[in-house]
């Protein structure tokens, strides 16, 4: 059994196909997906889809870094009152992005550690998108940590001194997804050092499809091919993986 931890299967290049593809996940062994939020757009979308099928779809509510402008006021009001009102299974998509703008930086440091504040009032996992801003992402982690805090880091691609620094966080996890089996991507080189131990698997569907299917649209039913990369590099059989790796997503989203 698998779980994609992180899938935007709402999105509008799945609207031909949504429920076929769903299906092709299950076959595939996945039986569980989760599902972050991207901005206001996306919340109907990610509902219909929870609503559709609530035993496999397990929604998150947060504004993805990349959707933080000047006056952030009015959606995170809306955010806020939605997570309060319960349902979600992670504050997510959050974080930090500097690989496209730099120049929202302080407001996307007020947004994330707002978010992980409720995260941490609420009792619910942290899913974190960090692009080019390890040390900024990180140090807010760091100094919001003190009381419990579990999250994963998304569709990680860094360093074994970056994941050390990660896991020692305690109750934090590796995102690990298509780019381990990307020939140049260094990540598979990276977790032959580093392990499975704190890995969870996931898509980023539509994005960042694995080989054999790299440029194409991502989905669900690829998350084996992830594992069976994952298996090799750390010298484990795929069952392993999949058990380690579920373990892992069951006890952070408690789903």
């Amino acid at each position: 059994m698998f779980l994609d931890t992180h899938a935007h299967l709402y999105h509008k290049q799945f609207e031909s196909d949504r429920e076929a593809m769903l299906q092709r996940a299950l076959d595939a062994g996945v039986t569980k997906l989760f599902l972050p939020n991207i901005d206001a757009d996306s919340e109907e979308g990610m509902h219909a889809l929870v609503k559709a099928h609530p035993d496999l779809c397990f929604p998150m509510m947060g504004l993805h870094p990349c959707s933080v402008g000047e006056d952030n006021a009015a959606i995170m009001a809306n955010i806020e009152q939605r997570l309060r009102a319960g349902g979600y299974c992670a504050v997510g998509e959050i974080g930090i992005d500097l690989h496209w703008d730099k120049t929202f930086l302080i407001q996307q440091q007020e947004v994330f550690r707002q978010h992980v504040r409720w995260a941490k009032e609420l009792d619910l996992p942290i899913v974190i998108h960090c692009r080019q801003s390890f040390a900024e992402t990180i140090a807010i982690v760091e100094e919001e940590n003190a009381t419990g805090l579990r999250g994963v880091f998304h569709c990680f691609t860094g360093t074994p001194e970056e994941a050390q620094q990660i896991t020692a966080l305690g109750d934090f996890y590796l995102g690990i997804g298509g780019v381990i089996t990307y020939p140049r991507g260094g990540l598979f080189e990276t977790m032959q050092l580093v392990g499975a131990e704190h890995c969870v698997l996931e898509t980023d569907a539509p994005y960042l499809a694995p080989v054999p299917f790299r440029g194409k649209r991502n989905e669900s039913s690829y998350i084996p091919y992830i594992a069976a990369k994952l298996a090799e590099a750390t010298g484990r059989s795929v069952d392993d993986i999949a058990r380690l790796t579920t373990s892992n997503a069951e006890t952070l989203f408690r789903r």
